[in-house]
């Protein structure tokens, strides 16, 4: 008896060793990341504080004195954040239901999605949003491309994680019963998970709408063109107004979305 609590306290502060050089690993990383990009350089922070309190001061008073004209561009904005959305939810449930192994026909399909949704989500919206301006134009239309592609791995990845943990009996109960594969997934597997991809939904379309305001940086419209308008104009106190004024519409569409998540609880 005693040996075997000898040996429960030795495997204790082994496993107490292991952790403590697991954060100090982790740590150290972190300290040389640090090192690695300059955080340290108390030159470089004593030389940039003065040029940003310069800065600051051009951007005090901001100046709405455009404010219409930066109507239409949010309007674009959140046009572009809702139909990117939609596209993503459209693309995203198909590739889900194969990549994840309960629902796939094959495991090589779900393999092609899995590496599929991998891809899609490695690329940033910034660098579609440039193919896709390059491919279709200035514009809302290449800003919910990029917005679309990029999502569908993220989404598509959430969707397929929450298909792989529903409950298994259902989808054996409606095989047992004769049905199709579109009827287990229309009415074992959808049922399940649909308040679940409701909150990745709207968690997504509030991600969306502040993606959409820096996709207009690279022409894809919206609010985001008249803000690097304004900045290379050199028009600060313009800029600190568009900044405040895509603050406050984001805090709008941050509550909408929480409203909507409590509705569907």
């Amino acid at each position: 008896m005693a040996a075997s609590h000898d040996a429960i306290l030795a495997a204790e502060r082994m496993s107490g060793r292991r952790q403590t050089m697991l954060v100090s690993a982790v740590l150290a990383v972190c300290l040389a990341a640090l090192a690695i990009t300059g955080f340290f350089d108390a030159g470089r922070f004593a030389e940039g504080i003065p040029a940003l309190a310069q800065l600051a001061s051009e951007m005090v008073p901001p100046d709405f004195s455009r404010w219409q004209s930066w109507m239409r561009p949010l309007l674009d904005t959140l046009a572009m954040s809702i139909a990117g959305t939609i596209l993503a939810v459209v693309l995203s449930l198909p590739l889900a239901l194969l990549a994840a192994p309960n629902t796939t026909p094959s495991a090589a399909l779900g393999h092609l999605a899995r590496l599929v949704l991998s891809f899609l989500r490695s690329v940033p919206e910034l660098i579609l949003g440039i193919v896709f301006v390059a491919a279709v134009g200035f514009g809302a239309l290449p800003g919910v491309l990029a917005l679309a592609l990029h999502s569908v791995g993220m989404v598509g990845k959430f969707y397929a994680e929450a298909i792989e943990h529903v409950d298994p009996r259902p989808l054996e109960a409606a095989r047992t019963a004769g049905a199709t594969r579109l009827q287990v997934i229309t009415h074992a597997v959808l049922p399940q998970v649909l308040p679940q991809m409701a909150d990745i939904t709207i968690y997504r379309w509030e991600y969306h709408f502040r993606a959409s305001t820096v996709l207009g940086i690279v022409g894809a419209g919206g609010i985001g063109f008249e803000l690097i308008a304004a900045l290379r104009l050199i028009a600060y106190d313009q800029v600190s107004a568009i900044l405040l004024t895509v603050l406050a519409c984001v805090v709008v569409v941050d509550s909408l979305g929480a409203a909507l998540r409590q509705r569907l609880k």
